[in-house]
């Protein structure tokens, strides 16, 4: 076996078998026949095909029926946002896959660097990168394996594209196995395509298992904030109501809030002079009143309130309830590698934020606890493991990076002495901030952490200059458009060349900032990953056995997961999660003296946990 696993592909059977129903396509996008094939050290063997109503005994008598460890196996498909559906419902959890649609965009866009620094590979197959559709009844819509390029919008989505067979898959994933295997720094790339695939495990997971939500709470929240609930095309009571009394206050009768552009109006007709109805324009239109401020802000403080209990209603109001939450669970559906970082992104229903207002509605089963665990300033961590900085690594042994640089700051007479302004600082250096504290404060953060800073300025000229970067484990960034090379290359007028300079120092900051939250989103997915190898091993029992823990994974957002299970395995949750952060820490960066501390806490409601 190839570094000691099996590779198991399933995927279609290159004809469809007679008699085959086309209802079960449903999961597969195919006549619903699976193709099991064994790649082992690029020799491919073809089993007999399944129905998908048989593919959940395949999958748990396999690795038996072929003398193999099933932790020994990893299971590959083409998109496991669909293909993992079926054995999920079926109740069969999987430990290790090989995604090829995640595998295929990182492939091909480590590929397209200089000859010199590339990774060989071409794709024999192209294979979409499907988003989860829990809730229809057709296959999802396609996005193409390329990320793109530098200010491009992602390739749109497509229907109706060929569905690789069980075979081609086969080779597929001979190719990609090859051009690891000859990567500049394998170990660390075989790292990253793992990881991802791991994610995707870990957000079908969460999709199906489903994070607790009372919705009867929810209503209530609702009816008290909003009113009853409306008639459809109607507002709820209370906003209407205050709708009207906005009207009143700004003296312009029929003016509807929910347009922009009739309430920008209607303010600039009030002498309210400001660029845009956003919450941060009007605060600072009602501050620079003087003393005339307090008058100002009764003006304006009903729009506020109406902006918040507009936003409610319809982020997650009464339709979203309808659409999200089913069988006392909020499904929610992320995009694993949707953010050209390799952050994930949510997938339709809000999944990378649950607003405090609605948090309340989240609570555990009878008998069961939410364990909520938050990573603390992981990016600046991050940064010190990169770069090998010794004092800022220093800093980040402890638990609060910020803090520890302030004192470092005053020991050496900078200016970087109190807490904030370390803070922005660092904040200001990892996002390419050019202005006001951050910009001043540069030159003091060179001197304490000169390898750091290094690291960071390094990476923002390679993207001023058109070129590429990568993560820690070997996520790239996107070439350059044409379009960009254009623009940055003329420099005929003063006028083109300011424009110029401009989308390079853009770029720039692109740059700078992908090699960062880019590993970051590494260390969150080695972290979940950790996390759920280690509930799947369990608790030692009284005679000394292992047993499977019955907490799951049930949600996530950028540095924070949440887990629901039975109270009694609370404490050992939380030396799982924070074991997992440290294990994690270590396998991107081995003995690297910096810490990845967590605020942990479990309760009945995540509303308590936070």
């Amino acid at each position: 076996m190839l570094n000691g696993w099996m590779h198991i592909v399933l995927g279609p059977a290159p004809d469809p078998a007679p008699g085959s129903n086309p209802e079960q396509s449903r999961h597969t996008g195919h006549s619903g026949h699976w193709l099991p094939v064994l790649v082992d050290d690029g020799r491919i063997e073809s089993l007999p095909p399944v129905t998908t109503a048989a593919l959940p005994d395949l999958v748990r008598a396999l690795p038996a029926r072929l003398g193999l460890n099933p932790e020994a196996v990893r299971w590959v498909f083409a998109s496991v946002a669909r293909d993992y559906r079926p054995l999920l419902e079926a109740g069969v959890e999987i430990g290790r896959c090989w995604d090829l649609g995640l595998c295929q965009r990182i492939l091909t866009t480590a590929a397209s660097t200089p000859t010199s620094t590339s990774t060989p590979y071409s794709p024999t197959v192209p294979i979409p990168v499907l988003e989860p559709e829990p809730w229809a009844a057709e296959p999802p819509p396609a996005a193409r394996a390329d990320q793109g390029t530098f200010f491009d919008l992602p390739s749109t989505s497509r229907r109706g594209q060929d569905n690789p067979t069980a075979p081609e898959l086969a080779r597929e994933l001979v190719t990609q196995l090859d051009a690891v295997a000859g990567s500049r720094h394998r170990h660390r790339l075989n790292l990253l395509v793992a990881a991802e695939s791991q994610g995707a495990l870990i957000a079908a997971e969460i999709l199906h298992e489903g994070l607790p939500w009372r919705r009867d709470l929810h209503e209530r929240m609702l009816a008290e904030a909003l009113g009853p609930r409306p008639a459809e095309g109607q507002r709820p009571r209370l906003l209407q109501e205050l709708a009207e009394d906005i009207a009143v206050t700004l003296g312009v009768p029929g003016l509807n809030p929910d347009s922009p552009q009739d309430l920008l109006r209607g303010l600039n007709l009030a002498g309210i002079r400001v660029a845009s109805t956003r919450a941060w324009d009007l605060k600072g239109w009602a501050a620079e009143g003087g003393a005339d401020s307090q008058r100002r802000s009764g003006l304006i403080s009903g729009v506020l309130e109406y902006k918040r209990l507009y936003r409610l209603w319809t982020a997650n109001g009464w339709h979203w309830l309808d659409e999200w939450v089913r069988d006392g669970r909020f499904h929610p559906a992320y995009s694993v590698g949707g953010v050209v970082t390799g952050r994930w992104a949510a997938h339709g229903g809000g999944a990378m934020q649950i607003p405090a207002v609605v948090r309340d509605a989240v609570r555990a089963d009878p008998g069961h606890l939410l364990t909520v665990a938050d990573a603390s300033q992981v990016e600046p961590r991050i940064l010190a493991a990169m770069s090998g900085d010794r004092a800022l690594a220093e800093a980040g042994s402890g638990h609060d990076l910020y803090l520890a640089v302030a004192e470092q700051g005053r020991r050496a007479g900078s200016e970087l002495g109190e807490r904030s302004r370390a803070k922005v600082a660092l904040l200001g250096a990892m996002y390419g901030a050019t202005t006001g504290d951050s910009a001043a404060l540069m030159p003091h953060l060179r001197r304490l952490y000169p390898e750091a800073i290094g690291l960071l300025e390094r990476a923002a000229r390679r993207g001023e200059e058109g070129g590429q970067v990568s993560t820690w484990l070997g996520r790239t960034s996107p070439p350059a458009a044409p379009e960009w090379l254009e623009v940055t290359g003329n420099v005929s007028t003063a006028e083109a060349e300011s424009r110029a300079r401009t989308v390079r120092r853009s770029a720039g900051r692109f740059t700078r900032n992908f090699v960062i939250q880019g590993t970051a989103a590494e260390w969150a997915l080695c972290w979940m990953g950790e996390i759920r190898r280690r509930l799947r091993v369990g608790t030692t029992t009284a005679n000394g056995s292992l047993r499977p823990m019955k907490t799951r994974l049930v949600f996530f957002v950028h540095d924070e997961v949440v887990l629901h299970g039975p109270a009694e395995e609370a404490p050992a949750v939380h030396q799982i999660v924070t074991e997992a952060a440290q294990a994690a820490g270590r396998l991107l960066f081995g003995a690297a003296p910096v810490g990845f501390p967590l605020s942990i806490s479990a309760a009945e409601s995540y509303a308590a946990a936070h």
